[in-house]
C-alpha cells in the first residue's frame, strides 16, 4: 500500500503561483512513477504531469505545458508539481497518483494510488 497526502492548493489571482506537494509512505517511493490529475467540477478527471522513477523523464498535457514543472525529491518521498501563470481554467481539484510503469502514463485508469486531492481555484 502507498498513502498518499497532497499540500498547497488554495485560491489565488490569475497569473499567480502554486506548489504543490505530494507526500508518500508506505512503500519504496522511488518504485513509483508519480503523476497529478484533477478535476474540475462537472468534468472527468484529466491527466496534468507525471513524472518517472529518477526525474529524468517527465510529461505534461497541452494544457499546463511550459506553466508547470512536475518534479520529485526521493529522499524526502515527495512529488511537487509548481505552477505557474496560473489561469481561471486550471480550477480544480489536483490529485496525486502512483503506478510502478510509465505506459500509458495519462490513462488516470491504470494508477493504483491516489491522494484525497487539493483544492486550487483561480481567481480573474
Amino acid at each position: 500500500q502507498v498513502q498518499l497526502i497532497e499540500s498547497g492548493g488554495g485560491l489565488v489571482q490569475a497569473g499567480g503561483s502554486l506548489r504543490l506537494s505530494c507526500a508518500a509512505s508506505g512503500r519504496t517511493f522511488s518504485d513509483y512513477t508519480m503523476a497529478w490529475f484533477r478535476q474540475a467540477p462537472g468534468k472527468e478527471r484529466e491527466f496534468v504531469s507525471a513524472i518517472y522513477l529518477s526525474g529524468r523523464n517527465t510529461r505534461y498535457s497541452d494544457s499546463v505545458k511550459g506553466r508547470c514543472t512536475i518534479s520529485r525529491d526521493n529522499a524526502k518521498n515527495t512529488v511537487y508539481l509548481q505552477m505557474n501563470s496560473l489561469k481561471p481554467e486550471d480550477t480544480a481539484v489536483y490529485y496525486c497518483a502512483a503506478r510502478t510503469s510509465f505506459i500509458y502514463i495519462e490513462d488516470a485508469a491504470r494508477y493504483d494510488y491516489w491522494g484525497q486531492g487539493t483544492q486550487v481555484t483561480v481567481s480573474s
